[in-house]
């Protein structure tokens, strides 16, 4: 199914009005999905990182994709061990670094309620921000604990420069006070809107370091992810959220650098808002971790994924594992492992669609290497240029798929 998206006008104020808010005690509550209509517009795999710090506040900066009204932030505690509270979140416009656009911070409520305590291994949508989020917003979510302590959920590696400050100063527009920086989003992993038109649907694109953005040039949201989705606010099609779960260091079968990606296609892809099409782009880790993994291994977990996803009603379009001959883990054996399995993606028939970053990555003197050209300088991350060829690959119309 496809569908038209009506063209948005020039980026302007976010349209979001002070919500009615009631002040109250916190309110705990197990995870839930926002409305059927609603699609993912930011997302950023959970992890675990270092240890809460009481009486913080983070300024979290993230680069939207499908416009909608009704934006909400979704808050993880995926990997805490008590209950996280969070007294105050507010959400605006980025004008320069941590400053916001005057008038365009506006408090969100949870049920109603300023605070939320989010229990342990859980997750909590905010409610709906009345007002309109157009495509490509530099939105800014600030966040504010008065107690957060042991294990904290984010997202390490997130290629964009956010703010930190001790005491509550979420309310604040100015910059003046958020001198800290910090180099991960903290405690949020969503953000979803409700699109003009319900036939709009979202992709996810699951991987690893690559997808994560490494080598791409920080805060100019240069990972293949973005420029797929500034090719879609383009385009015709139906999809037009994309939702970026990408962790560095990441594999398919084994947990270590985040959970394996069987293990978090749940949370992280299928718990999505309006998803339609899984991008599955995984598997150099599992290769080049020498850990014993065959084709035939990486090949079953492939198939579970397929497997989980057409049970939960979405597409798979799956890309070659593309070449990293130079970086210090390849081998011979390896190798041998990576052709075996882009083999199977390339002619099994077992996914909705295919995309071949291999052959858009690979040099046509050495396949088994990357272009320089294309090559961020360690032989396995692509550079900003080698990031939008993969993304300008990719055919439009194979993520706008039903089932």
């Amino acid at each position: 199914m496809t569908g038209r998206i009506p063209r948005l006008g020039a980026l302007a104020t976010l349209l979001l009005a002070t919500v009615a808010c009631q002040t109250g005690p916190a309110h705990a509550f197990p995870a839930r999905t926002a409305s059927r209509h609603d699609v993912v517009t930011w997302a950023a795999s959970a992890d675990r990182l270092g240890e809460g710090t009481a009486d913080r506040s983070y300024r979290l900066v993230v680069h939207t994709s499908a416009a909608g009204s009704g934006a909400r932030v979704r808050l993880s505690n995926a990997f805490g061990d008590r209950p996280l509270t969070l007294d105050s979140v507010y959400a605006g416009l980025q004008s320069q670094g941590a400053a916001l656009r005057p008038g365009s911070n506006r408090r969100l409520t949870f049920d109603g309620a300023r605070t939320v305590t989010v229990p342990a291994g859980a997750t909590a949508w905010s409610d709906p921000l009345p007002g309109s989020l157009p495509a490509g917003s530099d939105l800014v979510v600030s966040l504010h604990s008065p107690d957060a302590a042991g294990p904290a959920t984010g997202h390490g590696m997130a290629m964009q420069t956010s703010y930190v400050t001790q005491g509550d100063r979420t309310a604040e527009e100015s910059a003046a006070d958020w001198t800290g920086t910090t180099g991960s989003w903290w405690y949020l992993d969503s953000v979803s809107v409700r699109p003009p038109d319900p036939a709009t649907g979202a992709v996810v694109t699951l991987g690893d370091s690559i997808t994560d953005g490494w080598a791409s040039t920080s805060d100019l949201d240069r990972r293949w992810p973005d420029y797929l989705a500034r090719r879609l606010q383009k385009a015709d099609g139906a999809v037009k959220g994309v939702a970026n779960e990408g962790i560095s260091g990441n594999q398919v079968l084994a947990d270590g650098a985040g959970q394996a990606a069987l293990n978090r296609l749940d949370r992280d892809v299928l718990s999505q808002p309006g998803v339609r099409t899984v991008f599955l782009f995984e598997g150099v880790n599992d290769i080049k971790a020498h850990t014993g993994v065959t084709a035939a291994g990486l090949i079953a977990g492939y198939r579970e994924v397929v497997r989980r996803a057409h049970a939960a009603g979405k597409c798979v379009v799956a890309s070659t594992v593309g070449p990293f001959e130079g970086w210090p883990e390849w081998d011979t054996a390896g190798e041998a492992v990576r052709q075996e399995v882009n083999q199977y993606i390339r002619t099994s028939g077992e996914f909705d669609a295919t995309a071949d970053f291999d052959r858009i990555l690979r040099s046509p003197y050495d396949q088994a290497r990357m272009l320089p050209f294309l090559d961020g300088g360690d032989h396995i991350h692509p550079n900003d240029k080698g990031m939008q060829a993969m993304a300008d690959s990719v055919a439009l119309a194979s993520l706008d798929c039903d089932r």
